[in-house]
């Protein structure tokens, strides 16, 4: 065994960030408890009235006396049922609520982390986590907490009344407690760590399937499905395989407990029988300390069984505190500064280094400085891996510098709110992003409270209205998870017309037209230049036509400014810019 003694109690104590949840539904809790108390006591109800039966004896002269008894056991019959139905009804109410409250709580949580977190996680590992952690919590509050808290009551209610039944054969059942606990003290670490990987690997599984389900496209093209389906049937293999050595052991578990509990129970019964025959105690009260010593011992072996449960249901908690336990690295400040309005645009980079968390060996940029004037256009060229992109990275503080200052209209972007800073931009990226929505909820997606003629006004300007009108529904038709209804230039267009709508001081334009054919491009160039008219924009750029006519170009290569200047100055140098050049021209 790897675990330390404390692993299982340090499990259990992730449970106890179930609480805030749990604290706005009191009326719900005080329902549940309520009930649990009244078909407990129900329970608890029954061994009287069989021993009352049994001592009186099934003879006429205590007809009445029976009829009473079983009128008495039909009416606890009654309220047990009642309080049992009313008890499941709080309890699951109290599980989908607090699930739902959990589920939304992360996903707020997820959606305020930076960009190197979701660079070092699996996005299908977050989905997992959503889905099927809160889903197993959900179980575990709705169902088996319910059990578990009802056992424990039976538990004390039935050894209290065993007491109070025969103080002697109650005696002899305590001492067999440490032959009982001794099993699920061992067994239940393996479990708990059984269940910390069962969990991790379905989430596995779930990072897997969303990986390749994403990316089908390029599965097909590639023929790769006999791979990928190979690929998954391992990970739920491994899934499986974990799962099955979890269930064995609880299983094991189980078995013991109940072999244990009631082997003992037999024992101090036999006891009791000797007793009986010796005249020393009466048959009602034997039968009495009978069904409470059943009920006891029920309620163990059913704690035996949702201990697994409650574990893995820890487990889960545990990964999903982790996710709560991660604090963002970039974050707004507790007392931002405001951008001037209206915000101008003027853009400055000042001895700029800065290194990727995954990449740490290898400097993007290098005593990077960079001056945009405000309404100026400066377009960044420069091979694959010169740091263009993580200009617009940094720009929007996705990423901090190692050292350095990036300042917006005179201001260092740490100073300022983050959705402030990025309210400032609208990006247009090389590959752009689409949601499973209409084509005017994506649209809209660049300003939440844009008007239909708004939106309209912006798909005619990235001249994408035609298409978008011929659709079946038009502006309201569904698009596709990531657009895949649309093909690439149409897509590119509903990215420039989200832009277009932002209407932002700054534009980012990341290859914008690199999927249009030559006509899209000269159209939707001219709707790009009337945009850009009094912004500041910077655009990159590989296909140097299109950045002809910037005010400026910056030539960049290993993170570095190697040359800027006009087109015809850099070509007259005759340095990289030139070179590009004459590859593409000649092309």
């Amino acid at each position: 065994m790897t675990d330390q003694p404390a692993e299982a109690p340090r499990r259990l104590r992730s449970l106890t960030r179930l609480l805030p949840y749990l604290k706005p539904y009191r009326g719900l809790i005080a329902g549940w408890l309520g009930f649990l108390a009244l078909s407990s006591t129900a329970t608890l109800t029954l061994p009287q009235a069989v021993r009352v039966m049994i001592d009186h004896g099934f003879t006429p002269a205590n007809a009445a006396a029976i009829n009473a008894s079983f009128a008495g056991l039909f009416v606890v019959a009654a309220v047990l049922a009642i309080a049992t139905a009313a008890r499941f009804f709080f309890i699951s109410l109290l599980g989908e609520r607090v699930a739902a409250d959990l589920r939304k709580r992360l996903y707020d949580h997820l959606l305020t982390l930076d960009q190197a977190f979701f660079e070092r996680t699996r996005s299908g590992e977050l989905v997992s986590r959503l889905a099927a952690d809160t889903e197993l919590v959900q179980t575990v509050v709705g169902s088996t907490l319910s059990v578990a808290v009802r056992s424990v009551v039976t538990l004390v209610g039935g050894a209290v009344a065993m007491v109070a039944t025969s103080p002697r054969l109650a005696g002899f059942t305590a001492l067999v407690i440490p032959a009982v606990v001794l099993p699920i003290v061992v067994f239940g670490r393996r479990v708990a760590k059984l269940s910390r990987e069962s969990q991790d690997r379905i989430a596995d599984t779930s990072a897997t399937a969303s990986e390749a389900l994403n990316a089908m496209h390029t599965v097909q093209a590639y023929t790769r499905e006999p791979q990928e389906s190979a690929r998954y049937a391992g990970a739920v293999a491994r899934a499986l395989a974990t799962a099955r050595r979890r269930i064995a052991m609880t299983g094991t578990l189980t078995a013991l407990v109940i072999l244990l509990t009631f082997g003992a129970i037999t024992a101090v019964l036999w006891a009791g029988a000797q007793a009986v025959i010796a005249g020393t105690m009466a048959a009602g009260v034997l039968s009495q300390f009978v069904l409470y010593a059943v009920l006891a011992a029920g309620s163990v072996g059913a704690l035996t069984e949702v201990w697994g449960e409650v574990l893995r249901a820890a487990g889960a908690l545990g990964r999903i505190g982790e996710l709560f336990d991660t604090v963002p690295a970039i974050r707004s400040p507790a007392e931002p500064r405001a951008l001037p309005q209206p915000v101008r645009g003027a853009i400055r980079f000042e001895h700029v280094e800065f290194r990727y968390p995954s990449r740490p060996d290898r400097a993007a940029l290098h005593d990077f400085t960079l001056e945009v004037e405000p309404g100026r256009t400066v377009a960044l060229v420069g091979p694959s891996g010169a740091g263009k992109s993580t200009v617009f990275q940094l720009l929007q503080r996705f990423h901090e510098p190692q050292s350095g200052r990036i300042t917006l209209d005179g201001i260092g972007l740490p100073a300022l709110a983050l959705p402030d800073l990025r309210g400032a931009f609208a990006l247009v990226p090389q590959d752009p992003v689409l949601f499973g929505a209409s084509a005017a909820d994506n649209i809209g997606f660049g300003r939440s409270d844009a008007t239909r003629e708004q939106i309209v006004a912006a798909a005619r300007a990235a001249e994408a209205h035609d298409f978008l009108d011929a659709l079946p529904e038009g502006y309201d038709t569904y698009l596709g998870e990531r657009g895949v209804r649309l093909s690439g230039g149409q897509q590119q267009r509903i990215a420039i017309a989200r832009a277009l709508l932002r209407d932002a001081p700054v534009l980012l334009l990341d290859e914008a037209t690199s999927s249009l054919d030559a006509q899209s491009e000269h159209l939707v160039q001219q709707a790009l230049e009337r945009l850009m008219r009094g912004r500041t924009t910077l655009v990159i750029a590989h296909r140097l036509a299109t950045v002809q006519r910037a005010d400026r170009i910056v030539v960049m290569d290993g993170g570095r400014i190697v040359a800027q200047g006009t087109h015809a100055q850099l070509v007259r140098e005759d340095g990289l810019y030139a070179e590009l050049a004459r590859l593409q021209f000649a092309a």
